[in-house]
């Protein structure tokens, strides 16, 4: 089990420059970060990844749940 809860997805913009969506975990939610006033422009292993950190980031929620620890479902 990791600690971890902020994944860093690399993109571009419609320019073609570098950029980055970061999806984090906080408070029960799911949080992603665009580039400030961009576009995020992602390929197929791009999507992958994006669909991987925001997978992640539900698990890390799921894992770190009090109430769920204590829920007898």
């Amino acid at each position: 089990m990791s600690d971890q809860n902020e994944w860093v997805v690399p993109c571009r913009d419609l320019a073609g420059r570098k950029r980055k969506l970061t999806v984090f975990s906080s408070n029960e939610q799911v949080v992603v970060v665009a580039p400030p006033g961009e576009t995020a422009v992602l390929g197929p292993l791009e999507v992958g990844r994006f669909r991987a950190a925001l997978r992640d980031a539900v698990v890390h929620l799921a894992e770190h749940d009090p109430d769920e620890a204590n829920d007898p479902a």
